[in-house]
């Protein structure tokens, strides 16, 4: 049957919608790092202290994600983004308030863990996937993951203005009431007919779901490998202005290379999610991983320079969150869509525990050693290892039934 006009604009406000909420989500979360070298001066705390706070926003996020997921997949979307959309704010504002209320960076970490579960790619790419084609799905998902890389670019650039002109706390405010605006773009968002989704969830419970896939040894595989992506990741973007700073490179360009990721995360995640539709999900991901941990390599074999730099920061946004449509493409078409947000948060949690231990290790080893360089060799190896997992993966559905992915898409 051939959609209607009606079916197309809906389609497309959710893409828009979707894609807004998510680059602002985002945006924010990887402009944090800009704040490690202000905020520890002005607060009188440690790096390790900064980086615990972050780490303990991403081991949050990853925890809450598969429960933010199940409420998504049994309320719908609308109510999930709401919640967490003005929880995110209120965990931002609290890191004004840090060193007035007892362990207020941890709450704000905490806060701001469960406001990125909401308002990110695990209930919003579900929402977007049951409303795909199935021959679209994919391509779908890459362009709203590319159209929420954007914020970054957007972002990191206006903290680090207003940093500079009115300080770290000023710009967390304006971060705060930026973050309270996904709620209002939320509203449109039209929720999931619970008796649609009571049917759908007739089938087989998320109990049974995630029983299910944690024995299937290719999602495990994709799960572990899951890890250093977080791992990487979240180092870079907590600590690369950090570095820099050690290196001698202009503080300005720590905001120019964060953008940067953000421009070229639009293109490469946009490139992936069109090569998931035609050719081998599972060893793009795996190509994903050994050409990151290759331009890590790259990166540190030669002077650390603003030209390098740059450079880098474009290698590394072309391969940042390409993983994202594979992923999801990966679980809808072994496991569908009946229990998709809470599969596929389950998964993300592993990418989480790495993001914890990515930001928590990078302030520990600084305060120890004074540098990165363990870090940086950890980031190496680790991105090996999880080329050869992901390389490995059996991505064949669970025995004894046809990929579940094939279903025709379900509405939003």
């Amino acid at each position: 049957m051939v959609p209607s006009v009606q079916q197309h604009r809906s389609m497309l406000m959710l893409l828009v919608l979707s894609g807004l909420i998510i680059s602002i989500c985002m945006g924010l979360r990887q402009s944090l790092g800009l704040f490690l070298r202000p905020m520890t001066v002005g607060l009188g705390i440690s790096a390790a202290t900064f980086g615990f706070s972050i780490a303990l926003q991403n081991i949050v996020w990853g925890i809450s994600q598969p429960f933010v997921g199940a409420l998504a997949d049994r309320y719908g979307p609308r109510p999930v983004l709401l919640g967490t959309a003005f929880l995110y704010a209120a965990g931002l504002l609290m890191m004004i308030f840090s060193n007035s209320v007892p362990a207020g960076l941890e709450i704000a970490g905490f806060l701001t863990g469960i406001g990125v579960a909401g308002t990110g790619f695990g209930v919003l790419i579900g929402t977007v996937s049951r409303a795909s084609a199935p021959d679209r799905r994919t391509q779908t998902v890459g362009i709203v993951a590319a159209a929420g890389s954007l914020g970054t670019m957007v972002l990191a650039p206006v903290s680090q203005g207003l940093i500079h002109a009115f300080g770290w706390q000023v710009a967390i405010a304006a971060a705060a009431a930026i973050a309270a605006s996904m709620a209002l773009l939320s509203l449109p968002i039209r929720d999931s007919a619970p008796a649609k989704q009571a049917a759908r969830n007739a089938g087989q419970s998320a109990t049974a779901a995630v029983r299910e896939a944690l024995s299937h040894k290719g999602y495990l595989y994709m799960t572990v490998a899951f890890f250093a992506c977080g791992f990487q990741l979240v180092f870079i973007t907590s600590y690369l202005p950090s570095y820099l700073q050690i290196c001698g490179v202009a503080p300005g360009v720590s905001a120019t290379a964060l953008a940067l990721i953000g421009l070229f995360n639009a293109i490469g995640t946009y490139a992936f999610g069109l090569l998931g539709a035609r050719y081998s999900q599972k060893h793009l991901l795996a190509l994903i991983y050994l050409l990151r941990t290759l331009a890590i390599i790259a990166f540190l074999s030669v002077p650390v320079t603003a030209t390098s730099t740059l450079i880098f920061a474009a290698a590394m946004g072309l391969l940042w969150l390409g993983v994202v449509p594979l992923v999801t493409g990966i679980v809808g078409r072994v496991f569908g869509f009946t229990n998709f947000n809470t599969l596929y948060g389950v998964a993300f949690l592993s990418h989480q525990v790495g993001s914890f231990v990515g930001a928590w290790m990078g302030g520990v080893v600084f305060d120890i050693r004074g540098n990165y360089n363990i870090a940086w060799g950890a980031l190496i190896a680790i991105g090996a290892a999880a080329f050869v997992l992901q390389w490995m993966m059996d991505e064949r559905p669970p025995s004894g039934r046809k990929s579940p992915g094939e279903a025709a898409a379900v509405p939003a």
